[in-house]
This record gives C-alpha cells, sequence and structure tokens, in this order.
C-alpha cells in the first residue's frame, strides 16, 4: 500500500469534524447583523407591524437605513427589520425618488433618438419608374 494516500476517517471522528465544523459555522452566523438585529430588536415589522416567529422568522430581514451594507455598527443604529414585502416596497421607493432625481432606472430604455438615420431608407429603395422598363 501507498503510504502517501490519506487514510480514511472512521464514522465517529468524522462526526466529530462535522460537529465542530457546523458549531463553527453557527458562531459565525450569530456574529452577523442579522443574528444581532434579531437580538436587538422586537421580532416585528418596523413598516406594517406584522409580528413574526417561529418558521414565518425568516420572513423577516435587516434593512440598512442607509443602504450600505457594509454599515454594520453594534449598537444597530444603521438596521430596521422590515418584512420581505416592506423592504422590496422600501427599495422600490428609493428606485422611484432616484428616478425624479433623473436618474433612471436601470431596465427602463434610454429616450428616442432626436433623428433617425433610416427615416427616408423606403423612399431611397424604391424602384424608379425608369427602372421597372429595364426589368
Amino acid at each position: 500500500m501507498d503510504s502517501k494516500r490519506p487514510q480514511p476517517i472512521d464514522g465517529a471522528e468524522r462526526h466529530k469534524q462535522l460537529l465542530a465544523e457546523l458549531l463553527r459555522e453557527q458562531d459565525i452566523r450569530q456574529k452577523g447583523y442579522r443574528e444581532q438585529a434579531l437580538k436587538i430588536y422586537p421580532h416585528i415589522c418596523a413598516s406594517c407591524g406584522r409580528e413574526f416567529d417561529g418558521k414565518r422568522l425568516r420572513e423577516l430581514t435587516v434593512h440598512h437605513r442607509d443602504h450600505n451594507h457594509d454599515n454594520n455598527p453594534p449598537d444597530g443604529s444603521n438596521w430596521e427589520l422590515l418584512c420581505i414585502y416592506c423592504h422590496d416596497h422600501e427599495h422600490e421607493k428609493s428606485l422611484i425618488g432616484k428616478y425624479y432625481e433623473g436618474q433612471r432606472p436601470p431596465d427602463e430604455k434610454p429616450p428616442p433618438l432626436v433623428s433617425n438615420p433610416f427615416d427616408k431608407l423606403e423612399t431611397l429603395l424604391k424602384p424608379k419608374p425608369d427602372d421597372k422598363k429595364t426589368r
């Protein structure tokens, strides 16, 4: 046998490794801003007032008031909990506000051109009366 090949890990050892990895990942998630916000704030949408618990808690999202996902102060002053519907509405309001400030939404077509370079193409392609005789 080749001694350089890794040896298989028995079931109990693999179980311990997986458990340790899961606990590390859980610790990382709990340090994330969503877990922090769920600890700080009541599980109520700040916009519509609906309460969330159990499996429905996943419908409650963290909204960054300044729209900067890198701005996560430990006191939660840049966060508010919003349900998925109110969160979508909040970002839609932001897009509409930019539209009225002169910025176009990304999916909107640009305004039509002032002139059309092909507007006289049809007349140029029509056969002239004397062209019919030669054909």
